[in-house]
């Protein structure tokens, strides 16, 4: 099969799981709430049943990230994130406030477009499955070509429980033939509704230039700033914990810690107490052309591999339990290719001589490639954490927590959710962390107010009102 007949099967297979995604979906607007919830429970119940077999898929396919790590991504996306939203209506009447005359209707958007990453390629997939048939939307999945076997199984677990619990087929699926055609022509067909785009900035602005509504999430550039007041030593940990998690591949990883010189030396011990390792200039050179590429953005090779791995790219030798690989910067931009995003254990170091410099280089981190997304603060000064707080131009500032874990809802009460919002600093459609309320219209029944309806008043009693209003002005 030549590329011409791979591009053509792979956009009418496109067209035809649209085509069943759209008649599932007028059935499932049809269900009731109830009905609606009994089939999440069960893509719930199914996912989290799967997680680790799935995990599992996921490594062995891509070779990215940590098996242990992605059955907990997966587990999160399936038990957590519905145990947030079961209670949520977005069914027929969804709130009602009777003293002002508003009733709150629910309609589902319809066809979703689910853009998967090769990073999350099963977590992405159960978590977008689950919030769109809660919102009464079918989705077609559109995964990364290094991703698809795991992919198309997530898909094909999650569709199974539903139609299971009585959910018409082809409310979820995934395109199996996969190339940059069919892409195109789920974000762009007349069937598509909305699209749920997670990948790199080319395809989120690809979605965002499709014509339909989009919901697309930034890249993130987070820094982590250790102020004199934290707990360092729980600060660092918290630090590790994040960025090696699944080797660093989700995008609320920090990609730099930012801490005041009165406390440097302790930090820096800490983190060498801890399994990390500091550069020296000439490893940092190397590492610089392993993981960034020379156009800028980060190289596929390291995405997702242990810093024992990267180094072995790179061509640097690093003892074997090496957990982070630390490179001491002294700017951001171009010239300083680790400041930039990360999707591995590798972490840019500055320290400057208070908490005002801090702030700012904070500021110029999040400027390169960061607006939107997230920082992490580790502080016990109230004060400064709001200064950080106000002036930080970020939509989720974790406070003492791991910045992973804390930006998508794990450990702290944010809403649960894979898909993390920039807002628009970050050139999306919204800040939050999004849900089935982002794939559901409202429909507003507002019934007449007795102030404004003419036809509860006489002409006369009318004009008193308005003379009164005009006295009194």
């Amino acid at each position: 099969m030549d590329y011409l007949d791979k591009d053509i099967l792979s956009i009418q297979q496109t067209r035809d799981l649209l085509k069943r995604a759209k008649q599932a979906q007028k059935v499932l607007a049809g269900f009731t709430q109830e009905k609606i919830d009994s089939i999440a429970e069960a893509m719930a119940e199914a996912g989290y049943k799967n997680a680790a077999r799935l995990a599992d898929m996921a490594v062995n396919e891509t070779g990215i990230g940590v098996v242990a790590d992605k059955v907990v991504k997966n587990e999160f996306a399936s038990k957590n994130v519905w145990e947030y939203i079961k209670n949520m209506r977005t069914a027929g009447v969804i709130s009602e406030d009777r003293e002002k005359g508003i009733i709150e209707i629910a309609e589902p958007m319809g066809v979703i477009a689910g853009i998967i990453p090769t990073t999350n390629p099963t977590s992405t997939i159960i978590f977008k499955a689950i919030i769109a048939v809660k919102a009464r939307c079918s989705i077609v999945m559109s995964p990364h070509p290094r991703a698809i076997k795991c992919s198309r199984e997530a898909a094909r677990i999650m569709e199974e429980a539903a139609v299971s619990a009585g959910a018409p087929e082809g409310v979820v699926s995934c395109i199996e033939n996969c190339t940059r055609e069919a892409t195109q022509e789920l974000m762009q067909s007349p069937m598509t509704a909305v699209i749920l785009a997670t990948g790199g900035s080319a395809l989120v602005k690809a979605a965002y230039s499709s014509g339909k509504p989009a919901f697309g999430v930034g890249p993130g550039n987070v820094p982590a700033f250790i102020e004199r007041s934290a707990d360092i030593d729980r600060a660092v940990c918290d630090i590790i914990a994040s960025k090696t998690f699944d080797n660093g591949t989700i995008c609320a990883s920090e990609q730099a810690v930012v801490t005041e010189k009165v406390i440097s030396d302790k930090v820096i011990e800490a983190f060498k107490a801890n399994g990390c390792y500091f550069l020296s200039p000439e490893e940092i050179f190397h590492v610089e052309k392993a993981v960034i590429l020379r156009g800028g953005g980060v190289n596929p090779e390291v995405v997702g591999k242990s810093a024992a791995e990267v180094a072995k790219i790179a061509g640097i030798a690093v003892p074997d339990n090496t957990r982070i690989l630390i490179a001491r910067m002294f700017g951001v931009g171009r010239s300083y290719p680790l400041s930039a995003e990360k999707l591995c254990p590798v972490l840019a170091f500055y320290i400057e001589e208070d908490w005002q410099s801090s702030c700012d280089r904070c500021i110029e981190l999040l400027n390169y490639g960061g607006l939107g997304h997230s920082l992490a603060i580790h502080s016990n000064d109230r004060n400064i954490i709001m200064e950080f707080a106000m002036k930080k131009p970020v939509f989720r500032i974790l406070v003492n927590t791991p910045s992973s874990q804390g930006a998508i809802g794990f450990t702290t009460n944010l809403q649960p959710s894979l898909t993390l919002g920039c807002g628009s600093w970050g050139g999306n459609v919204t800040a939050d962390n999004v849900g089935p309320q982002h794939l559901i219209n409202k429909k507003r029944l507002a019934y007449s107010n007795t102030i404004s309806s003419c036809y509860h008043y006489t002409i006369e009693e009318i004009e008193k009102a308005v003379a009164r209003y005009l006295s009194a002005v």
